[in-house]
């Protein structure tokens, strides 16, 4: 494998002065800036005019008691701080897994609680090398400043910059608790005599289901929840019909708490997907875990 090519020094300072560029354009002034990192105002001062006379062109805008960054000077500053938070989260990551093999994936929570973690300990026993990081995101972010490697994506094709691996089609199913919905509906217009629920992000599903049982262009109103597992409670405990993936609700429709409210279930407008930078190197971990990943979902 061909290594990547040196940085420049040129234009890569020392962490010194980029802590003091930083600190000051946080704190507003040298000894703010110099009482946080436990070093004299003259000590910043002199970093500052060292990170300058590198980078040839003035930094600071020196008003009275009080030190401003430049225009430019702010917008370089929030890539420094991008860049240190990331060299922070790797001293974390490398204290976590010393041995190597981290992968730092980003979740969907219903997803991530009732289909990958209980496939999780496969992974970790196929590959013991590799410590999976998780954490819940519920909308798309912007890899390139995150310390994401991966993440689990709900929609169609629809994220720009990544490249993607089809998990699962989703299937919904309109729902209620027994206590609200005694007997099924007769037709799926009657839905609209019940209060309903639906997921803030998903505000069309009730309008797409009405469609497909002959009841187009309509839009009722329904009390909005951020996620699957509050909404499932709340229909659960009687506050409404609510439009559910299947996989979500096995257990509760066995226990019969919750109950079909009319129909079968319907195909779901996207599907979940494994996605990750286009762009960027593929790390080991990345590619053990989709390797493992793929072969799970048709099992």
């Amino acid at each position: 494998m061909r290594k990547p090519h040196m940085l420049s020094r040129r234009y890569l300072p020392s962490m010194p002065s980029l802590l003091a560029l930083e600190a000051v354009d946080r704190t507003g002034s040298a000894s703010a800036a110099a009482e946080e990192l436990n070093l004299t105002q003259g000590a910043i001062s002199r970093q500052l005019q060292v990170l300058e006379g590198q980078l040839g062109l003035p930094l600071i805008i020196r008003d009275k008691h009080r030190l401003r960054l430049t225009p430019a000077a702010q917008d370089y500053c929030r890539e420094i701080r991008r860049a240190l938070l990331a060299l922070n989260q790797a001293g974390l990551t490398l204290r976590a897994n010393p041995n190597g093999g981290t992968l730092n994936l980003a979740i969907l929570p219903a997803f991530g609680m009732h289909w990958l973690a209980p496939r999780l300990a496969r992974f970790a026993a196929q590959h013991p090398e590799v410590t999976v990081n998780l954490s819940t995101r519920l909308q798309p972010f912007d890899f390139a400043i995150s310390h994401f490697d991966a993440a689990i994506h709900y929609g169609r094709q629809d994220w720009h910059g990544v490249d993607y691996l089809p998990l699962m089609e989703e299937e919904i199913l309109a729902v209620a608790a027994p206590s609200l919905l005694k007997t099924p509906l007769q037709s799926a217009n009657d839905i609209l005599s019940y209060p309903l629920l639906q997921l803030e992000s998903r505000t069309g599903d009730w309008g797409r289901w009405l469609a497909h049982h002959g009841q187009p262009g309509q839009r009722p109103p329904a009390m909005l929840f951020d996620q699957f597992a509050t909404m499932t409670q709340g229909a659960v405990h009687g506050l409404g019909i609510a439009l559910l993936p299947v996989f979500l609700i096995t257990r509760e429709l066995a226990e019969n708490r919750l109950v079909p409210a009319f129909g079968t279930a319907i195909r779901s407008l996207g599907s979940y997907y494994l996605v990750w930078p286009k762009d960027a190197a593929l790390r080991a971990p990345l590619i053990s875990f989709r390797t493992w990943i793929a072969a799970e979902r048709n099992a």
